[in-house]
């Protein structure tokens, strides 16, 4: 009886041990976050995107980008101090055609520094289609502070510039004008997303969506500020927070 313990102890021993030192296999390392590539005519510009924090905006502008909507289309209002604003307007100052508005992320915690990306909308938070903007200072007022109105909602921070903020700034420098369907605030000259391109992925084999125009995106805009020419534009650059 002894025997039969011993000898089942002895064969039972060396599983013991391997189960000791069998090490845990290695958590998946995270995927990277997605990058997208902003080929203007000023230069390029490249962009982080935060899956995390604005899952729906990041999905939304890298559908945008995977449809080649952006390509052709014009960062159309620079205004010095504030933001630079497109991806809506072909260079004939026509509006493109969108997908429906998603819903507003701006209580993600994220802030408009200067530096980086925001969806813009119209009055509406949840009316944001393919506009964005660049932050060239920190725009805190534009941060979400509540949920009582678009007034307090602020705009959805989803992506920041990690190259090229020098190719922003020289866009934000250039002289502006009245133009097309907007009082001021045009770079002269006009300035092309020639295209726009997620890194690593292979380039859309043509622009899905073509030129056609869109009468209810084109107020998408933070402070509301195509109402007026560029004085106003200016004025509500200053600390406002309106949408």
């Amino acid at each position: 009886m002894l025997k039969s313990l011993l000898a089942i102890l002895l064969l039972s021993l060396p599983l013991t041990l391997t189960a000791q030192t069998a090490k845990p296999a290695p958590a998946a390392a995270p995927a990277p976050p997605p990058q997208v590539v902003l080929t203007t005519s000023q230069g390029e510009i490249t962009l982080e995107l935060y899956p995390d924090k604005s899952p729906k905006s990041v999905a939304n502008f890298l559908q945008y980008v995977r449809d080649g909507f952006y390509d052709g289309t014009l960062l159309h209002r620079a205004i010095p101090g504030y933001l630079v604003q497109g991806g809506l307007y072909t260079r004939d100052l026509q509006p493109k055609r969108t997908r429906s508005a998603i819903a507003s992320e701006a209580d993600n915690g994220l802030s408009n520094l200067r530096g980086t990306v925001a969806v813009a909308r119209g009055a509406d938070p949840n009316s944001g289609t393919a506009q964005f903007f660049f932050n060239l200072v920190d725009n805190r007022r534009l941060d979400f502070a509540g949920n009582q109105s678009g007034l307090t909602w602020g705009y959805t921070v989803f992506g920041k510039v990690i190259k090229g903020m020098d190719v922003v700034d020289k866009i934000a420098a250039l002289p502006t004008r009245a133009l097309g369907p907007f009082a001021g605030d045009v770079p002269n000259p006009l300035v092309l997303i020639e295209s726009a391109r997620v890194i690593g992925e292979q380039a859309p084999a043509s622009a899905a969506s073509a030129a056609s125009p869109a009468s209810a995106a084109s107020s998408a805009t933070p402070a509301s500020a195509t109402k007026s020419g560029k004085k106003a534009s200016r004025k509500v650059a200053k600390p406002a927070g309106k949408g």
